[in-house]
């Protein structure tokens, strides 16, 4: 059988477009690789399309729209996930639009399916006790403790996204003054990250107790699991919950939801509340545009303002007089 228009167009976008024109990072075309495999499976069992018979000229607005509001009814994702899914698809329909010209109106028909709105969240960052207490709990008396300790503070001392902390080397850290980390973020952008002095003292006993240190070791994973290899992002989600559980035993009123990410945004948040500009936390933590580093400006400014409404509840403020009861200013209005 021959090969459908949309089965050569998928193929050249993941592996030519993507990887080969746009150097894009292998963990980002799996990303894409993914939203496909969601859409081929709605096509095939929602829609019955026999994937070997599916067509570019199937993949209109209309079924673009009801595959979006598949995932949000069916799959429960959330906004977010669904304008990610509907941003691949529109990176897609921006190639097809130059390969084949005479799908155009199609292609630009999908890329106007505007973003899906949602309210804007709030900056999840733990509270200074809450953070310190997470720290502490790994079991420094195991090597798998050890290990855990060493990533949790690497997590939150470099601001690094979860991905970035499982790609780490031993080669990437340096303990020599000045201590950094080399992160490889999105887009395969290097950044140099300053670690803490406590930091430096982790990492530097972690490596001599696991012969990281050794110059032959430089392209090992700085964090493995038990069989040796890198762990995985579900594999630090997991740790993470494992620590987090005994500090909401011991607290019950620590509810909110925490993830690797939530370390990230801490740092971001104590760098913002430490007086250092927003344009260096956005170098820090890697961030294309400021505009990003801005939440951590508009959080702030929320935590301080219900400071304030809390240190004012109840308080009597003064009586403000009506300018309703100043005749001399009544009279001036009614000459205008």
């Amino acid at each position: 059988m021959k090969p459908t228009d949309f089965s050569m167009l998928v193929t050249s976008f993941l592996t030519h477009h993507l990887a080969a024109q746009r150097n894009l990072s292998p963990n980002t075309i799996k990303a894409y690789r993914d939203v496909f495999t969601l859409l081929l499976r709605y096509c095939r069992d929602v829609r019955g399309i026999a994937l070997e018979r599916l067509s570019l000229a199937q993949i209109d607005v209309g079924l673009v729209e009801a595959f979006l509001d598949h995932l949000a009814n069916e799959r429960h994702v959330s906004v977010s996930t669904q304008n990610h899914r509907l941003a691949a698809l529109h990176a897609f329909f921006r190639y097809v639009q130059s390969e084949v010209p005479e799908r155009l109106l199609q292609c630009q028909q999908v890329l106007a399916i505007p973003l899906r709105r949602q309210p804007r969240a709030s900056v999840g960052y733990l509270p200074k006790e809450y953070l310190a207490q997470l720290l502490a709990q790994p079991d420094l008396r195991t090597s798998e403790g050890r290990r855990d300790a060493v990533m949790l503070s690497v997590l939150y001392d470099t601001g690094a996204r979860v991905q970035e902390l499982i790609d780490l080397n031993a080669g990437d850290v340096r303990l020599d003054p000045p201590a950094q980390v080399r992160l490889l973020g999105k887009g395969r952008k290097l950044r140099a990250v300053p670690l803490m002095d406590s930091t430096v003292e982790l990492l530097r006993q972690y490596r001599r107790d696991n012969n990281l240190d050794r110059p032959e070791h430089a392209d090992k994973p700085l964090f493995q699991n038990r069989q040796g290899t890198r762990l995985s992002r579900s594999g630090v989600r997991y740790l993470l919950q494992k620590y987090v559980i005994p500090v909401r035993r011991n607290h019950p009123d620590f509810t909110q939801r925490v993830s690797p990410h939530s370390l990230r945004h801490t740092k971001g948040m104590h760098l913002l509340q430490s007086g250092v500009p927003l344009e260096i936390i956005r170098d820090f933590l890697g961030h294309v545009d400021v505009k990003t580093t801005e939440i951590y400006a508009r959080a702030n400014l929320e935590m301080k303002r219900k400071a304030l409404e809390k240190a004012t509840d109840g308080a009597s403020l003064p009586k403000i007089p009506s300018w309703q009861q100043n005749k001399t200013l009544l009279e001036w209005l009614h000459s205008l």
